[in-house]
């Protein structure tokens, strides 16, 4: 596998909505260092091929950079930027979404003698590793196929699996098989997070949404933590707040209605934790991202 074929392979096919033509692969260019900017993670492979990517999960940071790769088994909010980029030389990443249907039939065929040990406690929500030669060189034959259109239904399936097995099989593995294993720690902490996500804008109690995952409470809090870096009524407020970046982008004059449909009933309270997420009050923050000084909230790669 040649580096300068996957950054060659990544800057000519790198388009502006990030989108390929093969369903679930997104590629990333940044031509220069910008503001952090808020999204969702989604359960994601994302692969640095030049430059590197600064990731922020509630109080915990990540850095990866160029042959190095991270992953997400949960959908967190997450501010994330480019560094390292400057014209001439841009920032490249890889993307491809993790489907837990897709890992959870890997595993079945496999069996649990072809598999590493589990260490047993719940794995991180995220994870940073290098990458080894075998998972790149999947990923350039995968990106080869943009230029075969011939090629892609038969062939994409089948490297897709491959490098969701080097995922499985390799350094992060605990964390990426927990995604096809449905009755998992992770899974359950899964299902609170995405009943959380459908109803950020409303108040709930941690007892009840521990009952959600079949866990106590004690136990929901330990492992809630470990896999999303937050306390679950911190991470509520993470996604009040990243929702109401992205309605302010399209509202900019309509501060309180917009603190109040995602739950803050207290105009004082929005606007300075608003300011605390996102270094400047709701309506100067809305105005840079009209103006284009600010990064709008988009999804990573």
């Amino acid at each position: 596998m040649s580096a300068d074929e996957l950054c060659e392979l990544l800057q000519r096919h790198a388009r502006p909505d990030l989108t390929t033509a093969i369903d679930g692969v997104r590629i990333c260019r940044a031509d220069h260092s910008a503001l952090p900017g808020s999204s969702m993670s989604g359960t994601v492979l994302a692969v640095v091929a030049q430059g590197s990517k600064r990731l922020a999960v509630g109080d915990r940071v990540y850095e990866y950079g160029a042959g190095q790769y991270l992953v997400t088994s949960v959908d967190l909010p997450v501010t994330g930027q480019f560094v390292d980029a400057v014209p001439g030389r841009p920032a490249l990443g890889f993307g491809m979404t993790l489907e837990p249907a897709a890992i959870a039939e890997l595993l079945l065929e496999a069996g649990p003698d072809d598999l590493p040990k589990s260490p047993g406690a719940v794995p991180p929500g995220v994870a940073v590793t290098d990458a080894p030669d075998e998972l790149l060189d999947a990923i350039v034959r995968l990106l080869r196929l943009l230029d075969r259109p011939g090629d892609r239904k038969i062939l994409v399936p089948l490297l897709k699996r491959e490098i969701l097995w080097r995922l499985i099989t390799g350094e992060q593995g605990d964390t990426v098989r927990q995604l096809g294993l449905a009755d998992s720690s992770l899974a359950h902490i899964r299902r609170t997070v995405r009943w959380i996500r459908e109803n950020y804008n409303r108040p709930f109690r941690v007892e009840d949404v521990a009952r959600l995952s079949g866990m106590s409470v004690p136990a929901f809090h330990k492992n809630f933590q470990a896999v999303t870096g937050m306390a679950p009524i911190q991470f509520q407020k993470n996604l009040r707040l990243q929702a109401a970046r992205l309605l302010l982008a399209n509202r900019p004059h309509d501060v309180t209605g917009v603190g109040h449909r995602v739950g803050y009933d207290n105009p004082s309270q929005f606007s300075r934790e608003y300011r605390r997420q996102f270094g400047a009050p709701p309506s100067v923050d809305a105005a840079r991202m009209r103006d284009g000084a600010a990064p709008a909230p988009e999804a990573l790669p």
